[in-house]
């Protein structure tokens, strides 16, 4: 699906981040174009598109067998006719919303609270459990809310640790990115910060030496990325968690479990011994949350449980995460064992 440089891409472009942030096909008429569809196949996507945002990055996109609607790129990112029809599911599984004292701030756990940096991401992948985000306009943290949730943080010595997610954050620029954590770095109680981004997958060319420069200088700084089929781990993912990794950025894995898509051994298990080669540790395999839209995503807890068993008779200790259900309020990770396992 790589579309010909020398017709469509202006030369060096498809190396430049921006160029592919800039680019990300974002119309439901430009999906459906891509992918050959039919009239009746074009107006699912389009009704689908309109419930929730759609894009995808031209490198993302390129990973993807337009041919092949089981396919599991395709079936991350591109609107699907499925999310309208599930009966189940809620906008909101984890509760965040009754756990946001101050607007762009998460406060679930005594020693660690989240904080949403944007709304917006590179891909807006199709499982999210965020994807009530998806209803306002692409937003970034406006420098009042930064200093509301700063001001959160800092009347409260218990909080530790802070984690920066969106949305993506690093669909901010480097000038952005680095206010934040600044900010939040000069608070005396907070010892670690984390990043959540799927750049490395999505779009890794956003990974470059200035960013691991700057995420350097914050650390302890630990980022935290999502794999969640073998294709995704390519030669250009690879080289974007190499230069973390040689940053002195430890990168860890948190794969969702998606039917599908990884709902499978020999798939896992390639995915994980990936992710191993290219010195990412798998940290967790998350159980799809009850979000409105993706009943067709969802594995069987005791389908999940029998994976893991799999793996762990015939896999790497290094190379396995834990399976976990990330549960609503205060609740926290659920580990999903076995009984033969315990």
């Amino acid at each position: 699906m790589k579309p010909k440089r020398n017709e469509e891409i202006p030369p060096g472009s498809w190396n430049d981040w921006r160029w592919q942030f800039g680019h990300r096909v974002r119309t439901a008429d430009e999906l459906a174009d891509r992918l050959g569809l039919r009239r009746g196949q074009r107006r699912e996507m389009q009704d689908a598109a309109r419930k929730s945002r759609a894009a995808a990055t031209p490198y993302y996109l390129s990973l993807m067998d337009p041919l092949d609607p089981r396919d599991p790129i395709r079936r991350q990112c591109i609107p699907d006719s499925r999310e309208l029809a599930s009966p189940g599911g809620v906008d909101d599984p984890l509760q965040e919303q009754a756990h946001s004292p101050v607007p762009g701030l998460i406060h679930r756990f005594r020693d660690r609270c989240l904080v949403i940096a944007t709304n917006r991401c590179a891909v807006y992948c199709r499982h999210c459990n965020r994807r009530r985000l998806w209803r306002e306009p692409e937003r970034l943290l406006a420098p009042r809310e930064l200093e509301a949730i700063a001001g959160y943080i800092e009347r409260r010595p218990a909080l530790r640790e802070v984690i920066l997610s969106g949305g993506d954050p690093l669909t901010l620029s480097d000038g952005r990115l680095e206010g934040i954590l600044a900010r939040l770095r000069a608070i005396g109680h907070v010892e670690v910060l984390r990043v959540g981004s799927r750049t490395p997958v999505v779009l890794p060319m956003r990974v470059t030496e200035r960013l691991c420069g700057l995420l350097r200088a914050y650390r302890p700084l630990w980022f935290l990325t999502q794999f969640n089929h073998p294709r995704e781990i390519t030669p250009d993912a690879a080289a974007a968690c190499g230069r973390l990794l040689e940053a002195g950025v430890p990168v860890l894995n948190q794969s969702v479990l998606l039917r599908g898509v990884n709902d499978d051994y020999r798939t896992l298990r390639e995915l994980l011994y990936g992710l191993e080669r290219i010195g990412v540790k798998p940290y967790y395999l998350f159980q799809c949350e009850d979000v409105k839209g993706t009943d067709h995503f969802r594995v069987d807890v005791r389908d999940g449980m029998k994976l893991m068993e799999k793996l762990w008779k015939t896999t790497s200790g290094i190379c396995l995460p834990r399976y976990v259900a990330d549960m609503p309020g205060t609740k926290g990770k659920v580990p999903l064992q076995p009984a033969s396992l315990l």
